[in-house]
């Protein structure tokens, strides 16, 4: 359930270079709603673990990203998937509504098979 932190250094490596997708939280301390999705951030996290990278980017520590993403307003959640376009939404938005934005549960199926087959194979035990 671990959130990684990147900086206008590490940023590359951590987001860009990664084989998994990742979801960005460009934020700010100062922020209010910034605190709101901290939370969600952690579902995610927590949900998503070993499929998608839950990634927080302070935008007053790092400029240069803000620069780069365009990020004028905050929070700005961004979904980057290795070889497409990175998406982005800006404002509070719960959990259930950034999945269904980016379309995550698709990035889940690998260990979500695995718990089928698992279920599957324990049933089959049980039908026997």
């Amino acid at each position: 359930m671990a959130i990684k932190t990147a900086t206008d250094a590490t940023f590359e490596d951590v987001v860009l270079h990664s084989d998994k997708p990742a979801l960005v939280d460009f934020w700010a301390a100062w922020c209010g709603p910034c605190k709101l999705v901290a939370p969600e951030m952690e579902k995610l996290a927590a949900k998503y673990e070993g499929s998608i990278d839950v990634v927080k980017v302070d935008v007053d520590a790092n400029p240069g990203l803000s620069r780069a993403f365009n990020i004028l307003s905050i929070p700005t959640i961004a979904f980057f998937a290795p070889g497409k376009q990175p998406m982005g939404v800006v404002g509070f938005r719960p959990a259930e509504q950034l999945e269904a934005q980016f379309g995550l549960p698709q990035y889940a199926q690998a260990p979500a098979a695995a718990a089928t087959t698992d279920s599957g194979e324990s049933a089959s035990s049980n039908a026997a």
